[in-house]
This record gives structure tokens, sequence and C-alpha cells, in this order.
């Protein structure tokens, strides 16, 4: 496989996703409040994250991220989602330097915390806090729910894995094989799961399984994890790092920087109108399952549009210029870190 060759450019235009994204974007009124104390049960979870980290954390939003994708939720759940998303962006942040050994001692750690919260202790400060939100979590939840958001981190897990392992060999997949990997290491999976949790809803598996929720789920996610991946690809190819839908299409088919970039910004608009086109579809199970299942994909469309949104807003991708970013589009390329 080629080496991706390195772009001369200085600056590149990204899409303008947010104009394309017509939904209504929403927060939720306890989002100051609980993104105060999801932060603080962070870092009391873990204070040995040093001074650097907390302002990144402070600059990154995760509570308003988290507020704007369940903008209806009560209180203790919003909290519940909140503290996961804290600890999610915690997890990837460790998991980027870390090999797959690494990788596989933090999941064994946090799946015992999962499948057996009342009983698995370990000394590691990721055991507290994952037991301590998913019993919170498991009060109120559905069997279902809970099912599907073990089985999710399983999968993140497996491909985080294995993503760790593609790093250290520096090998970029092809596209396809990229999508497939990269729909279960953007950890949006289990988010759909906190979807069916705060809102309280009891969805059956039958229908959970259904090829067109299935569809909304999977449209959603490339929605979120392309437009991430176009969002984030300045500080990441600062650091070297090339799992990047961008750097994959570059590799596969020879594209320049700015033409990959208008590539994947393409079939992210793809993404949110197969999400339409897929909710216009949706079958009938009766009006207590129909009344549930329309609750969960106007959370889907609630993800779609607040994650476009809090991109801007959050410092994680372009500093103290997401606004300007957002109006512009352009983005000036930082210098690779030695």
């Amino acid at each position: 496989m080629l080496p991706i060759s390195p772009s001369a450019l200085t600056r590149i235009v990204i899409p303008d996703l947010v104009s394309h994204c017509r939904f209504d974007l929403h927060i939720n009124r306890n989002h100051k409040l609980v993104s105060s104390e999801s932060k603080r049960w962070l870092f009391n979870g873990d204070p040995h994250l040093n001074e650097p980290s907390r302002r990144a954390f402070h600059g990154l939003k995760a509570g308003q991220l988290t507020a704007m994708c369940y903008p209806n939720v009560g209180y203790p759940q919003l909290r519940v989602c909140s503290d996961f998303m804290n600890w999610l962006f915690h997890l990837d942040n460790l998991s980027d330097d870390m090999d797959n050994r690494g990788i596989k001692e933090i999941s064994n750690i946090v799946m015992n915390s999962l499948h057996h919260p009342h009983t698995y202790r370990s000394s590691a400060r990721l055991n507290r806090m994952t037991r301590d939100f998913y019993k919170r979590m498991m009060q109120t939840a559905s069997p279902g729910a809970c099912q599907r958001y073990k089985e999710t981190m399983e999968f993140f897990f497996q491909a985080v894995y294995q993503q760790a392992i593609d790093r250290t060999s520096d090998y970029v997949p092809d596209l396809e094989s990229y999508i497939a990997l990269r729909r279960d290491t953007s950890g949006c999976k289990p988010c759909w799961a906190l979807i069916e949790y705060a809102n309280n809803l009891d969805i059956p598996d039958e229908v959970m399984d259904h090829p067109i929720i299935r569809s909304l789920g999977e449209a959603t996610n490339d929605l979120v994890t392309w437009s991430n991946d176009i969002f984030s690809y300045n500080v990441e190819q600062s650091k070297g790092h090339t799992h990047n839908m961008i750097d994959v299409v570059i590799n596969e088919q020879g594209l320049d920087l700015q033409s990959a970039v208008d590539f994947v910004g393409e079939m992210c608009r793809q993404s949110i109108d197969r999400f339409i086109e897929d909710r216009k579809n949706l079958p009938s199970w009766g009006p207590k399952i129909d009344r549930d299942v329309a609750t969960y994909v106007e959370g889907l469309a609630d993800w779609i549009v607040g994650s476009l949104h809090w991109s801007f807003d959050s410092e994680r991708y372009f500093g103290k210029h997401g606004k300007e970013v957002k109006r512009t589009r352009v983005v000036t390329l930082l210098p690779k870190r030695s």
C-alpha cells in the first residue's frame, strides 16, 4: 500500500453541513447544572488528571453536547448521559496513546464493571466510575436498552483494539473496511441505547432489529462520525494520526486533500438525506410502540443537529476559533508535531 503523501496545502475549506441539516436544534434546560456536576464527577473520579487535561475538558463542553443530543430528558437521565459522555471522551484520550495490550486491559475492567456492577471490584478508577453511572442507568432502563448498551460497548472495544493494531503497523484500511470499523470506534452505538434509557422507552428487540430502524441508526452514526473526521482532521494530521476517512480516501482514490474533504462532505450530506428518506418509510407497530419509535428517531435527529453545532462550540477541534470557522468554513492547517 502506498504511503499517504503530505499535502502542500496550508488550509482547507470544510463543507457547510449545518445548512444542509434542517432539523431544529434544542438544548436541555438542565444543561448548565448537569455540565458542572458531571465535570466535577469526572475530576473526582480521576484526581490524577493534570491541569492541562482539566482545561481541555472545560473547553470540550461535553455537557453541552449531551444537552443538545438529549434535550427533552429529565435531570437524572441527563446526568447519567453526561457522565457517560465525559467518561467516553476520557477513555478516547487514554486509548489514543495505548497499544492493543493497554486497550485490552481497559476493556476487561469496563466490561466486567458493566456485566457485574454490584460485585466486580478493581483498584482502577475506571471500575468505580463505570459502575457508578451504570448502576444509576439500570434503575430505570429497560432490559433491552441495557443489553444493547453492553453489546455495543463490547463492539466499541473490539474496534478500538483493531484500530490500535492498525496504528502500530501504520496500516490504512480501504474505505469499505474503514466505514465498518468506524461505526464502532465512534462510540455512537452506546449513545443510541442511551436514547432509549433517557426517554424511558421500552421498544421490543424485534422492532429495534428492523432494517429501517437499523438503517436510521447507521445513517446517524455515519453523519456524526464522518463529519467528526472532517472537523478533527486538522488536529489529527498535526499528530500524525491516520484513522480518518479523509486519509483513507486520499490513500485509496489518489485525491488531493481538498478533493478528499469535499468527497467526505458529500458522503455526510447523503447520510442526512438517507436518514430523512428512511424516516418517511417507518412501518407501524401499533400506537404505543409507534410513539416510542417516534421519540427514538427524534433522538437520533437531535444527535445529528446537536453534534454538528457542538463541534464549533467546543474547543476540541478549532480551539477558540469555532465561530469563525463555522462562518467562513476555512481551516488553517497546523504544523505537524515533531
